[in-house]
């Protein structure tokens, strides 16, 4: 999909966001309305995995709260490769990508150091390319799939969410993911 069409779709999806009048959604929290001339930036990103939720803030407010689907084996911190789990622990958005294999994809700084060195001490892989995205762009499986845990070990969210996520967080936001 072309920029111009993210884009496109992106105004699309967030112009009702911007209407004071109009609830975003009964799932997502509208706190924090910006001037319509100007989207919130997070300045931080939580991931609590217990509930499958995460939530985009500004200080201490939250701007939009969504819900997510992790790895196949969400409980634990994911240690190596493979382990279908996602990991825990603070770490940053670092690059995006919006011609990944998934609807826009945003990556996750794991592996840290910690996890390098724990990686290291027990002779494993600790993996890598942990992103948040939306479905995959070529469905393999039924939808109803999709809204269970089914990564790798990614944060996965809807389609329309991660347009959202993608228009308001940046580069180098942190992002603590909690048990």
């Amino acid at each position: 999909m072309g920029l111009f069409r993210i884009l496109l779709l992106a105004g699309a999806l967030c112009a009702p966001a911007l209407l004071p009048a109009e609830p975003f959604s009964s799932e997502r929290s509208t706190a924090g309305s910006a001037p319509p001339a100007q989207l919130p930036t997070a300045t931080r990103v939580v991931v609590y995995k217990g509930q499958r939720r995460m939530d985009l803030l500004r200080g201490s407010e939250v701007l939009r709260s969504y819900r997510v689907s992790l790895g196949l084996v969400p409980e634990g911190h994911k240690e190596r490769v493979g382990d279908f789990r996602t990991p825990e622990g603070r770490y940053w958005l670092t690059r995006r990508n919006a011609r990944s294999d998934f609807f826009l994809s945003i990556q996750v700084s794991y592996p840290g150091p910690q996890d390098m060195k724990r990686a290291k001490a027990n002779g494993w892989d600790p993996g890598g390319s942990i992103m948040i995205h939306g479905l995959p762009n070529r469905l393999k499986r039924d939808p109803a799939y999709y809204e269970r845990d089914w990564t790798d070990g990614c944060i996965a969210v809807s389609n329309s969410d991660m347009v959202e996520i993608w228009l308001l967080t940046n580069n180098n936001t942190p992002i603590d993911i909690l048990p």
